[in-house]
């Protein structure tokens, strides 16, 4: 009897087989609510029944598990999400594991791709890697089964380790629902595809699996938004057991910190040119890691199908390797276009345990030490699927180079010449690690040798595997700013900077060879003027002189420009570089780059400057002031400034560049003709450029801040850079010129040449001081004071009365030249005329007299040559 229960027993157990147990168990019991669990034996809940077991692997039944919080999971949104009364909801949870790839079941059985039985709703990152999703009955029971013989692949190298049930509550079931209509409402209009087949609409593809989603891929996970006050999930969260309920989350907490630093970034998109908003935390990631989060607008997706990302890895979280994070980030931004890519900090334990290169683009090791062996393990692999790397001073190296340590060369200026993709080669000035490449294998097409007896490899090129990875390993520090704390010597300092702008062709050189685009942004958009006034007591008669020169709607026209005075701005009107809107409520305005009350600090003039017209974006302050030169009281000063210009004006043909930073204005002066000044206007440009550099040499502490003028009309750092020019525009009406001096020069932008900041900072590095760096809003006012203090003072004592300043300034004292070419007659510059032109004796003894206008100043090869038309 006993044998017969037996026999009946195991036919009931495995008489049928195991896919139809599954099936017909969650078909009559799932109304039940329980909760269906496909897991490894030892890992068995509590409490609950068995109802298979094959190969250390059960399906057992037990107490419902529930989720009715969203506070803890990132969501995937679809849409739409309605959870079908057929369907069940489940969590899979799984380790990552780099370098182990499925392992084929025999010929007789098949594989069952986890994404193309299921639609992924939430992923929580971690250890283990859990997964929301839901699926038909037939296809959950169809995973489980797959699961139980080990025939279940998933996606990216994660292996399943757990399948349970769980019931979705009303407040979750909300939230996913508000998610997904968000979604609907910002996503264009997508193919249909049934839940199924498509695992999330527009979710991205990881890392070497093609471009959009296709049926049969598997997700890829995506952060949302965090709630405040969340806490902080612990790491390797246990399972979910019949007492313990799965908590989802969304985050500010450190665990999504810390995922958003090591790049597990996910896509909730509906398209892959349309990446939405990251989350960022100002309060958290800044002292957490040294850095703030990254915001994104409209980033595009690479044509590889990864995530946009750049992962940078520096080693330790030691306060050394943090700054040295701040300088490649910051080199980096300057490289790549900031809207197309995301850079993150790849922190240790990451490396370790995320699954970072399903996301990577780009993977920059900047570690000073050696790289820990299971980590070097993740980034070979990386490099076997296709990913790309570059080593910046790093000891990291593989495929039989060798590091070698090169005492003598170590933090020492040294010639470079570095061969391009196309065969050309670039020859600059770079500060050596102390090490060089030993021989390797064949090498790509980029490579950098000193210019030393050894040709000591700086820069190789090395390509891996056959899946099109490659990485370019670099011994010189093209990390580092010419300021760097590394840079030991003033010389040394002057020498990379007169290469900075090679440093970054080479670096962009690099980075393109890697697949990344190095384009140039987008032109910002025009942005309104704001009317500002230095002092209130200027307002009333302003605006009764604006009231009677503008037309019933409130325009000015000219032949260049049109503007429009309205009391407020709205995103509808109409901005072009002939048709302006001019805002003249002063509570309308706020930039957090010009600040008008220091401004009015440091402007102590009589007439200039006092009412301003103020852009963050226009085309040029040269055109601004085109409508009202003429027709405005010359005892209210006029002056453009702008934060940036789109179409800046250099003399004759050149463009003068832009960027954030750069101090931009165009001042209105006027000149009666009959005047020293009125005879003599060349002077206007000599005594802008001498006013700029008075402006910041005048100040108690900066004296000795090495900048100077240049004839005729650019400020320079010593000899050796441009670091702002001048441009005069006059205009003779009756007896009185009427004079737009446009000037730029470079504050607090330091690439891709040189700032005054720069120059401080380096100052207080080489004598031990603590200035502080200044602001264009600030210089900008010094500067007009300094101009009208020498204007008057010109117009009272003509050129005698302002030349001393000048030349104390200048950088052509004594200097030998040749006139006209490098075969020309040699000269010595003498200094100016009465007239503001250049005066340079001759060897022969005669002395020949150079006007701007038609002759340029070659600093580089000290010409005098004529200038091309």
């Amino acid at each position: 009897m006993l044998i017969t229960l037996c026999y009946l027993y195991l036919w009931a157990r495995w008489g049928r087989r195991p896919a139809a147990l599954v099936l017909s168990t969650v078909r009559r019991l799932r109304a039940s609510r329980c909760s269906f669990t496909f897991c490894r034996a030892a890992a068995q809940p509590g409490g609950a029944r068995v109802c298979l077991s094959r190969g250390g692997r059960v399906f057992c039944v037990g107490e419902s598990q529930s989720v009715d919080d969203l506070n803890k999971w990132a969501l995937f949104l679809v849409s739409p999400f309605i959870l079908e009364a057929e369907h069940i909801a489940f969590v899979t949870e799984s380790i990552w594991i780099q370098g182990t790839s499925f392992q084929e079941p025999s010929s007789s059985e098949t594989v069952v791709k986890w994404s193309d039985c299921c639609l992924p709703l939430a992923c929580r990152p971690g250890d283990p890697y859990q997964l929301i999703a839901k699926a038909s009955v037939d296809n959950f029971s169809k995973l489980g089964v797959a699961f139980m013989e080990d025939r279940l692949q998933m996606d990216n190298g994660l292996i399943a380790q757990k399948i349970v049930s769980v019931h979705l509550k009303d407040s979750a079931l909300k939230e996913l629902s508000k998610a997904s209509d968000e979604q609907v409402q910002a996503s264009p209009p997508g193919p249909e595809a049934s839940p199924e087949a498509q695992p999330a609409q527009g979710v991205m593809e990881h890392a070497g699996q093609g471009d959009c989603k296709a049926a049969d891929e598997g997700p890829s996970p995506r952060r949302t938004g965090c709630a405040p006050g969340s806490e902080p999930a612990a790491d390797g969260d246990p399972g979910l057991s019949s007492t313990e309920l799965c908590q989802l989350h969304l985050s500010i907490c450190h665990e999504c910190l810390e995922l958003e630093n090591s790049t597990i970034e996910s896509v909730r998109c509906a398209s892959a040119e349309n990446i939405p908003d990251l989350p960022c935390d100002h309060s958290g990631v800044e002292g957490a890691a040294g850095e703030l989060c990254p915001e994104r607008k409209g980033k595009r997706v690479n044509i590889s199908g990864k995530a946009p990302n750049i992962l940078l890895y520096v080693g330790s979280g030691s306060e050394e390797a943090l700054g040295r994070l701040q300088q490649v980030r910051s080199v980096l931004t300057d490289c790549v276009n900031t809207d197309s890519y995301t850079l993150y900090h790849l922190l240790e334990d990451s490396a370790l345990r995320d699954p970072w290169p399903d996301n990577c683009l780009l993977l920059v090791i900047a570690s000073r030490d050696p790289i820990p062996k299971d980590i070097h393990h993740k980034f070979m692999a990386y490099l076997s699927q296709g990913g790309k790397v570059l080593g910046l001073s790093s000891p990291f190296t593989f495929g039989g180079f060798q590091v070698t340590r090169r005492d003598v060369l170590r933090n020492t200026v040294q010639n470079l010449v570095f061969s391009k993709a196309d065969g050309s080669e670039v020859r600059l000035n770079v500060l050596s690690s102390g090490y060089v490449y030993e021989e390797g294998p064949s090498l790509g097409r980029l490579q950098g040798h000193l210019e030393n007896e050894d040709k000591d490899k700086m820069i190789v090129h090395v390509p891996f595997g056959t899946l099109g990875g490659e990485a370019v390993l670099c011994q010189v520090h093209l990390e580092l700013p010419p300021g760097a704390s590394l840079v030991q010597t003033e010389d040394d300092f002057n020498v990379l900077k007169s290469s900075n702008v090679r440093r970054h062709e080479v670096l962009k050189e690099i980075l393109t060879a890697l697949g990344l685009s190095c384009d140039a942004p987008q032109v910002p958009a025009l942005m309104p003027l704001y009317l500002l006034l230095a002092t209130e007591e200027t307002r009333d008669p302003f605006m009764q002189w604006l009231r009677r020169h503008t037309d019933p709607e409130g325009i000015i026209k000219s032949s260049k420009l049109s503007l429009q005075f309205v009391s407020s701005y709205t995103s509808e009107a109409e901005i072009t570089p002939s048709s302006m809107p001019v805002v003249t409520d002063p509570e309308a305005f706020s930039s957090e780059h010009f600040s008008l009350e220091t401004y009015r600090q440091n402007l102590q003039t009589m007439r200039l400057g006092k009412v301003i017209l103020f852009a963050e974006v226009t085309s040029t302050t040269m055109s601004l002031l085109d409508g009202l030169m003429f027709e405005m009281p010359q005892e209210m000063g006029l002056i453009a400034i702008a934060v940036r210009q789109t179409q800046g004006k250099g003399r004759g043909p050149n463009a003068w560049l832009s960027p954030v930073g750069c101090a931009l204005s165009t001042l209105l002066v006027s000149i009666p003709l009959r005047s020293q000044l009125g005879q003599r206007i060349p002077f206007v440009q000599h005594l802008m450029s001498l006013a700029v550099v008075e402006a910041v040499r005048s100040i108690p502490g900066y004296e000795d801040i090495n900048l100077r003028v240049k004839w005729p009309n650019d400020i320079y750092y010593s000899d050796l850079m441009k670091i702002g020019g001048v441009l005069v525009n006059s205009t003779l009406m009756g007896e009185t010129f009427y004079i737009l001096i446009g000037c730029g020069f470079n504050v607090t932008n330091s690439n891709p040449t040189i700032c005054i900041n720069d120059l401080i900072e380096e100052h207080n590095k080489q004598h031990g001081a603590g200035l502080k760096p200044l602001r264009a809003d600030c210089l900008i006012a010094r500067a007009v004071t300094v101009l009208e203090k020498l204007l008057h003072r010109f117009q009272g004592q003509g050129p005698d009365g302002v030349l001393p300043l000048y030349y104390k300034y200048w950088v052509h004292g004594g200097q030998q030249v040749r006139l006209g070419s490098t075969e020309g007659p040699q000269a010595s510059i003498v200094g100016l005329d009465d007239s503001g032109f250049l005066q340079v004796h001759q060897e022969d003894g005669g002395v020949v007299t150079v006007h701007p206008d038609g002759n340029s100043f070659d600093m580089l090869r000290n010409l005098i040559v004529p200038k091309r038309q």
